[in-house]
């Protein structure tokens, strides 16, 4: 069978679905894997630079960990081991090294942390845990790596065509889903743009224009077309050039305007992924000619492709459902937060809180308020304040707390949220015992209450 040229006609031609095993060049994948290794190396460096880990996991007394897993941190010397064996599996992975056992575990690891913390929640972060639980099923060592010296019968120049696809449709996933995200008025109106470009009045060139309504509603507008445009671009070749371009200007531009960390470095080397398979390899070729084993030409075999199809569909189908769901869910998504996880909202809402507690001896009748600083780190408290899930999670714990001392306590909350910029009012029925409220794993709270301060009254 012919290999894969990389244009998005191949795939939809006559043999359709078959050309998801059409061998193609492998160097980009082998690329990919190269660059994921390293900024995940990169990552950890900046953990243990900016002493993160006891930030997280060891100063605080409590974590809001994800549920239904309700995960602990391990205790601190566990805890840096674990990073420090993260650190060494992204670097077995840049030079594929037992690279099946290094992806796996570093899945695994990476994913355990992610699940301590709800609060420290950033979208790629989530994508990592995507990105690195899709590289234990492609292959991405059979070139340019140790495993292929070691292992001789799996080195090859090829792979199935649907390993490039499926990262491509895994970084095309963030892009499109952040640009469906920003069809909303608050984003039309330009917010949260507005509130955040204030601060950036120095930025180069454009910053003196950031009070401006009509750059705000440009830069709220392009963003939104980016998004949704990027990924068609880079697949047609005569516009890849130029989409790969300007998404790197975007990342830039995001870099020093916002702290998100490697996201904006991330993403520029992952976009490399929409360019023709081999480039990599014709652009090595050019700077430095090698002579090709002949060994290395033979084109392995790709079995199971049925269950591999059904598996990639279902995969698929997932990533693309789960952004939808708070469509079905009552209330606005960037208030109630149900459904706002995993959707790719991002940038989307500035939000503010002042939450108080209060806690009821059901014997006594005593009214006290918490001291959450007994509870909570302040950036903890920060990422609380607003988001109700969280709360109602403090909620639960207090009372748990309170039973092993042998009191039946109710718990009260004054949690008043600003969504951007409006005016500040209540996100929580004050009223209901939080702590045996239920919080329903699909659908809404009620004891959440609906948004109604406009928009329009803060501009």
């Amino acid at each position: 069978m012919k290999p894969l040229k990389g244009e998005i006609s191949e795939i939809w031609g006559k043999e359709k679905l078959k050309n998801l095993f059409a061998p193609i060049d492998n160097s980009t994948i082998v690329l990919f894997r190269i660059m994921f290794g390293g900024i995940m190396l990169w990552e950890v460096t900046r953990y243990f630079k900016y002493d993160w880990i006891w930030r997280y996991w060891i100063e605080p007394y409590f974590n809001f960990a994800y549920g239904p897993f309700n995960l602990s941190p391990l205790p601190e010397d566990g805890m840096y081991a674990i990073w420090y064996i993260l650190g060494v599996l992204a670097f077995f992975i840049v030079i594929g090294f037992l690279y099946r056992i290094s992806t796996t575990l570093f899945f695994l690891l990476f994913t355990y942390t992610y699940l301590l913390e709800q609060a420290r929640y950033l979208n790629h972060f989530y994508l990592v845990v995507l990105i690195s639980f899709v590289m234990i099923f492609i292959p991405a060592h059979r070139n340019f790596s140790v495993d292929a010296i070691l292992f001789k019968k799996i080195k090859s120049h090829y792979n199935p065509s649907w390993n490039l696809w499926l990262i491509r449709f895994m970084i095309g996933v963030p892009y499109f889903f952040g640009g469906v995200a920003k069809i909303n008025p608050d984003w039309f109106g330009g917010y949260p743009l507005k509130l955040w470009l204030l601060n950036d009045l120095e930025f180069p060139v454009i910053g003196q224009y950031f009070t401006e309504h009509w750059m705000i509603l440009v830069m709220s507008y392009s963003g939104l077309l980016l998004d949704l445009a990027v990924v068609p671009v880079l697949l047609f070749k005569r516009t890849r050039v130029w989409g790969f371009t300007i998404i790197c200007l975007f990342h830039l531009m995001n870099s020093e305007l916002f702290e998100i960390g490697i996201f904006p470095w991330f993403m520029i080397a992952a976009t490399t992924v929409y360019f023709a398979p081999d480039w990599p390899k014709r652009l090595i070729n050019k700077l430095l000619p090698l002579k090709e084993n002949p060994l290395s030409k033979m084109v392995p075999t790709f079995p199971y492709h049925k269950l591999t199809l059904w598996v990639i569909g279902v995969f698929a189908a997932l990533q693309i459902l789960l952004p939808f769901r708070h469509l079905l869910i009552k209330g606005n998504v960037h208030w109630t937060e149900e459904g706002h996880k995993y959707a790719w909202h991002m940038k989307l809402r500035s939000k503010t809180g002042d939450t108080d507690f209060f806690i009821r001896n059901i014997a006594s009748g005593e009214v006290i308020q918490a001291d959450l600083g007994g509870y909570l780190e302040e950036w903890q408290y920060r990422k609380m304040s607003g988001h109700p899930g969280m709360i109602w999670k403090l909620a639960q714990f207090i009372r748990e707390e309170y039973e092993l001392m042998g009191l039946d306590i109710e718990v009260y909350v004054d949690a008043k949220a600003s969504l951007n910029g409006r005016d500040f009012q209540h996100i929580i029925d004050p009223n209901i015992d939080l702590s045996k409220a239920r919080r329903p794993f699909f659908g809404h709270a009620e004891w959440i209450l609906p948004l109604t301060t406009p928009l329009s009254s803060q501009r």
